[in-house]
């Protein structure tokens, strides 16, 4: 089919300052600066644009005589929709929106799935900054990040003595759980964790594999409930540690029911998540286990649906967490040295946790 003849070409910031009879820079401050126009010179000119279908400065071109893309980068090494999927990930996500809001800034999402290392989309990405979700120390991505002249803010991990940081203490906040389990008297446990290396591990992680792990948040985990429970007689090794590749309630279930085959007579789960813990207690549903009668389970998070169950588990401020690291990656100043946040977290004991059973009572396992 033949193209009209007749269709306009669309306008030009040049054709529209010759409609107007003023100059280019006029009609660009209209957009850009309008504070340096009259309301009604600005009013004319957009009308006029409106009419004549100019669309306005062109953004790729104003970046590159500015120097500034006008949006921060999130990295995070997941699927896109786990931003949006993953509860912690999406309370975090809603914070640094509102700092980007606050400061005016765009906000682009850089997805880097864990089982690949083509870091094109973070060469690419026109951002003036980065916010670094929670990726392990050897991670591609990171590396690439760090290639870039732009401001870097880490949330969670890795934690690094040159770069601005924010996070709580996992040390500090496990070994909460840990202290209310042994309190209660639970020397027979076993351990859920998210994944400790970027190779894909879906079952036992050895002492050893605790020990190389490169995300920083479940080595700081485990080796804190290691030490706890090694204080209160308990020989780690013995300790039942089984890991998920994917962060969903499936995996929860199925490395609970893992731990439950390797030591049928645990009487506490210590998941390093509340996705995990949630699949945690599905599974001792299905087995017709009494929680935490039969069972005790904690989590770690603070998730909405985990306050909903009652789950026994660390509470940390997601939201505060995003905001916090918008705000340091968007401050104009200067600093002088990298900057740490440390975010408190809050041991809830909920109606997941209880004292074990006793050898006398019946226990409805299979």
């Amino acid at each position: 089919m033949a193209r009209s003849t007749n269709a306009r070409r669309p306008a030009t910031l040049a054709s529209l300052a010759a409609e107007l009879g003023v100059s280019r820079t006029t009609v660009s401050n209209a957009y850009n600066r309008p504070d340096q126009l009259s309301p009604e010179l600005r009013k004319r000119v957009l009308e006029t644009a409106r009419r004549l279908g100019y669309p306005g400065p062109d953004p790729v071109a104003r970046s590159l005589r500015t120097r500034k893309a006008g949006a921060v980068g999130l990295l995070l090494t997941e699927n896109l929709s786990y931003a949006f999927r993953d509860p912690g990930a999406v309370g975090f996500l809603e914070g640094l929106a509102l700092a980007c809001e606050d400061a005016g800034q765009g906000l682009t999402l850089i997805p880097a799935s864990p089982e690949r290392e083509d870091v094109a989309a973070v060469h690419r990405a026109g951002v003036d900054g980065f916010v670094v979700y929670s990726v392990p120390e050897d991670d591609p991505h990171l590396a690439a990040v760090l290639e870039r002249p732009v401001p870097v803010v880490v949330c969670d991990q890795p934690r690094l003595d040159n770069l601005d940081w924010v996070g709580p203490d996992d040390r500090r906040a496990i070994k909460t759980v840990a202290d209310h389990l042994i309190g209660l008297g639970h020397r027979r446990i076993g351990v859920l964790c998210m994944r400790l290396a970027r190779g894909r591990n879906d079952g036992p992680a050895s002492v050893q594999r605790q020990a190389n792990a490169s995300f920083h948040v479940q080595k700081a985990r485990l080796t804190a409930l290691a030490e706890e429970f090694s204080e209160a007689g308990v020989d780690w090794t013995t300790v039942p540690v089984v890991e998920r590749f994917d962060h969903t309630l499936e995996s929860g279930a199925s490395a609970a029911a893992q731990a439950l085959e390797i030591d049928p007579e645990i009487t506490a789960l210590v998941c390093t998540s509340d996705i995990l813990a949630l699949g945690a207690l599905r599974e001792a549903r299905n087995r017709g286990l009494r929680v935490p009668e039969d069972l005790t389970i904690t989590g770690f998070d603070g998730i909405p649906d985990a306050e909903r169950a009652g789950l026994t588990t660390v509470r940390q401020p997601w939201l505060e967490k995003g905001r916090a690291a918008g705000r340091l990656l968007l401050e104009t100043s200067e600093p002088s040295r990298p900057r740490h946040i440390q975010l408190e977290t809050q041991l809830i004991a909920g109606s997941t946790s209880g004292p074990p059973r006793s050898g006398e009572e019946f226990w409805f396992g299979p």
